[in-house]
């Protein structure tokens, strides 16, 4: 593979000293799949004037290990569209960069601004261009053979059984002033945490719950009286598994049994790994909203609203509530992959240690459904239940209604096997050699709906009940949409959270 890289990547990739432990974990893999580390000319004389020497004579002397592109992609209607929005500099060398995937100059961009990936979008080759943790989830997941982390499992584990002198823990201590201290103040009380089958740390996080009568003198503009979630410590590191988004759906679940009002989390923006985790709550409706002061420095606070609301059009920002007014759907999955899809949807007859979630498809909210379905009219938005099929005996008692998700997208149009295989690789349960098989099954091909996994029934009708309810009257073949009666007596009968759905 020709994988070109951002500037910021070789820049970091070259410090003196480590600033971000991802990017040697994404070196390591590129030197291990024997992939073309490939860098644009305007990276080399963008490098060349950074202001750390040591940066330039390390690269200097690295250099011979970059295949340097010689030439420059040509020019094309579609780019020429996307100059239109540079402005400056930095966005002129972010076209050229993009431009090069456009022309399939190189297989893969990987770089973490925000901007090359909305002119990737818009260019229609979102699928080739990564983050860091993309990519390493994309290599992951087609190469498990290579993965390090075996088996990694969330689980909640009291601060004081937690070692303080892991190196997870060196960015908390050198950025918070008597963070030590206050770790072991903590030493019984509960944190979510996962490590590697060899015992290193890769996730942490810490949750309280604020009662209005929380003091908030040292944030501005200073919090109203509310009932809130706070975010005290959050790290995840970067490692393929989307563990990122595994922690975004702990904090919601606990956001929705707490029945707080708002989440935050304070932040400094000192380094590239903190940009990311921002970068992630902003994405899932968090919004900056002040500051707050402290012995170590001024620190950034983001927000959540968590008042029950639903946007059809961005699901993401009100996750994980979904609206009434949509249109619901009941779709079959088969058993085998019910569980690696929808691991929090378990069923009592599977074993646990069978789904530890240790591949990208199980940790991740945001997953892929692939579909032959003759109903394909499905909008952004839409509910789906998904309808566990039978695994044998009858499917009068075995079938079972399990999971809520939410319709982001719908793509239908897909040009070619790769394509498909592209749009499917990062979400969905199969490997790429079924997405193969299943592109070419049968004359038709499949449609790619890509949902959020929003919610599990605590209680899974079977069909005999979904019968007996008038909830549906056959097992599903496709989408199938039911009524809003019906819906309801489903969360009805299933003891669902209502608070969920909202008008």
């Amino acid at each position: 593979m020709r994988i070109l890289l951002d500037t910021n990547i070789i820049i970091h990739r070259e410090a003196s000293t480590v600033i971000r432990e991802s990017i040697g974990v994404l070196f390591h893999w590129l030197d291990r799949l024997h992939s073309a580390k490939c860098i644009h000319p305007l990276s080399i004389v963008e490098i060349q004037k950074h202001r750390d020497r040591k940066v330039v004579e390390t690269f200097n002397a690295k250099l011979k290990n970059y295949v340097e592109l010689k030439t420059e992609a040509p020019e094309s209607t579609e780019i020429e569209r996307i100059r239109l929005t540079d402005k400056d500099d930095n966005d002129k060398t972010d076209t050229l960069l993009v431009k090069e995937v456009f022309e399939k100059r190189v297989d893969y961009l990987i770089t973490e601004d925000r901007g090359v990936h909305r002119k990737a979008k818009a260019l229609g080759v979102a699928e080739r261009v990564f983050t860091i943790d993309d990519f390493l989830e994309k290599v992951t997941a087609e190469n498990p053979e290579l993965a390090n982390y075996r088996v990694l499992s969330v689980k909640k584990e009291h601060f004081g059984h937690i070692s303080l002198s892991d190196p997870f823990f060196a960015s908390f201590k050198n950025d918070y002033l008597g963070f030590a201290d206050w770790f072991n103040r903590k030493a019984d009380e509960i944190a979510y945490i996962c490590k590697s089958e060899t015992g290193k740390l890769l996730a942490f996080l810490y949750l309280k719950v604020e009662d209005e009568r929380e003091p908030y003198a040292d944030i501005f503009p200073q919090f109203r009286p509310k009932k809130r979630l706070k975010i005290g410590t959050f790290k995840v590191a970067m490692n393929g598994y989307k563990l990122g988004e595994r922690f975004l759906k702990i904090i919601f679940d606990n956001a929705l049994r707490a029945g707080v009002s708002e989440i935050y989390v304070t932040l400094f923006n000192k380094d590239s790994d903190q940009e990311r985790l921002t970068a992630l709550l902003l994405d899932w409706g968090f919004r900056h909203s002040g500051f707050k002061r402290t012995a170590s420095g001024e620190e950034f606070v983001l927000i959540r609203d968590f008042f029950p609301r639903a946007d059809p059009a961005d699901s993401k920002t009100t996750f994980p509530f979904m609206s009434r007014r949509q249109r619901k759907f009941v779709v079959p999955i088969w058993p085998d992959y019910h569980t690696e899809l929808l691991p929090d949807s378990i069923l009592r007859t599977e074993s646990p240690e069978d789904f530890v979630e240790n591949k990208p498809n199980r940790n991740a909210i945001r997953k892929v459904y692939i579909s032959r379905s003759i109903y394909r009219d499905l909008k952004p938005g839409d509910i789906i239940i998904f309808y566990r099929t039978a695994s044998g005996g009858s499917g009068h008692y075995t079938s079972v209604l399990t999971t809520i998700g939410i319709v982001e997208s719908v793509t239908i149009r897909i040009s070619n096997e790769q394509a498909f295989i592209d749009l499917c690789r990062k979400r969905s349960v199969f490997s790429d050699d079924e997405l193969k098989k299943y592109w070419n099954w049968k004359a038709s091909r499949p449609f790619v709906v890509k949902f959020l996994y929003a919610y599990s029934l605590p209680k899974r009708p079977n069909l005999a009940k979904l019968r007996e309810t008038k909830i549906i009257a056959e097992a599903p073949r496709g989408f199938e949409e039911i009524t809003d009666a019906a819906f309801t007596k489903l969360l009805e009968i299933s003891n669902a959270d209502h608070r969920l759905v909202v008008d």
